[in-house]
């Protein structure tokens, strides 16, 4: 999805941020849409992990890659500055919040070297990765768009692919977009965790 669609599907979600905590009537943005589903990576330590092994916890899911130039980097540090400001506000709710990284390039992204990228931004961001089938796998229960570019003299590539930082529930059911495209200290995204983590 080009970048300038996917700001504009963000949008809203950014001026829900400054809206206070939901009423009880007051449905996720995200509830009942078809992301989401069971999976089965590896950790930076090698370590199978199973969707499922984050039952009873919301979770933050982004998918990138270590190698992406300046998208990711940039949405992932937002993501961890706004996790890293609702941690300090609400220390209690936030250990019940896992941020994940998940990489759509497996090839070069092995567990220690995820490990080395989301160590970067803190030791609570969690690195996942796999076989490129189970990478396929995660991205289509997640409508993650991933496309490969055309190697260049040296072997590099681009890997092109949908950025969004999904909020899902304590069942693994999606709850809302995250605004990483709001440029802040984290305000919005830890006013969006705030709102629906509780």
């Amino acid at each position: 999805m080009p970048r300038t669609i996917l700001a504009a599907v963000l949008f809203p979600f950014a001026l829900a941020a400054c809206q206070a905590q939901p009423s009880a009537s007051e449905e996720p943005p995200l509830a009942g849409a078809a992301i989401g589903g069971p999976f089965t990576l590896q950790n930076s330590k090698g370590e199978t992990v199973n969707w499922s092994d984050f039952d009873g916890k919301y979770r933050v899911v982004y998918f990138g890659y270590t190698y992406c130039p300046d998208v990711c980097p940039t949405d992932v540090g937002r993501i961890m500055r706004g996790y890293a400001k609702f941690q300090a506000e609400e220390p209690e709710l936030a250990k019940q919040v896992v941020p994940l990284f998940i990489s759509v390039d497996p090839k070069r992204d092995t567990p220690a070297v995820i490990g080395e990228f989301t160590n970067a931004f803190s030791d609570d961001l969690i690195g996942l990765t796999g076989t490129q089938e189970q990478i396929d796998a995660a991205a289509k229960e997640f409508a993650v768009y991933v496309e490969k570019g055309e190697p260049n003299s040296e072997g590099g590539y681009l890997v092109n692919h949908s950025s969004a930082g999904y909020l899902m529930g304590r069942k693994g059911e999606p709850v809302a977009l995250l605004p990483i495209e709001v440029v802040d200290d984290g305000t919005a995204i830890a006013a969006e965790l705030a709102k629906w983590v509780h």
